[in-house]
C-alpha cells in the first residue's frame, strides 16, 4: 500500500499517467498564469479596439465587453486549437485525462467556468482547478 502511494506522488500528474517533464506533463503555475494575463490582456485590447475607451470607464453592456470577449476567444481557440491565445503563445493547452480533444462543448463550459473565476482557483489533485476536475480536463505542456 505505502509503495502505491508513493508511486502516486512520484510527481504531479503522475496519477494520471502524464510524464515528470516535457510535452505531455502538467503545465506550471507560473505559465498558466503568464497565459491567462495573455489572455486577458489580449481581449482588452480587442474589447477597447471595438467598442472604445468605455469598456474601460463606463457602466452597463460595455464593462462586460472585455469579459465577454475573453469568454468568446477562449471557448472558440479552446475548442480549435486546444487552447486559448495566451495558452498557445505560452506552449500549453488542454486536453481531457484520456489525451484526447476537449471539444467544443467541453470549450465552451470551460471558458464558462473560467469565466466565473471560482471553479478555476478552487484547486485539486495534480494542479487541476474545480472546472477541469468536473470536465475531465487537464492544462499539459505542449512544447
Amino acid at each position: 500500500m505505502l509503495s502505491q502511494v508513493t508511486d502516486r506522488a512520484t510527481h504531479p500528474g503522475a496519477s494520471l499517467g502524464l510524464p515528470a517533464k516535457g510535452v505531455g506533463s502538467l503545465a506550471t503555475w507560473g505559465t498558466r498564469l503568464g497565459a491567462l494575463v495573455l489572455d486577458w490582456g489580449a481581449s482588452m485590447a480587442v474589447a477597447l479596439g471595438a467598442f472604445g475607451g468605455g469598456v474601460l470607464t463606463e457602466s452597463g453592456w460595455k464593462a462586460w465587453m472585455i469579459l465577454a470577449v475573453f469568454f468568446v476567444q477562449k471557448a472558440v481557440l479552446t475548442a480549435l486549437t486546444g487552447g486559448s491565445f495566451g495558452q498557445l503563445i505560452s506552449g500549453i493547452g488542454v486536453t481531457r485525462t484520456d489525451g484526447t480533444p476537449i471539444g467544443p462543448l467541453r470549450a465552451l463550459v470551460r471558458s464558462a467556468l473560467v469565466s466565473v473565476v471560482v471553479p478555476a482557483v478552487v484547486i485539486g489533485a495534480d494542479r487541476r482547478g474545480l472546472n477541469d476536475l468536473l470536465l475531465d480536463t487537464v492544462v499539459v505542456k505542449r512544447r
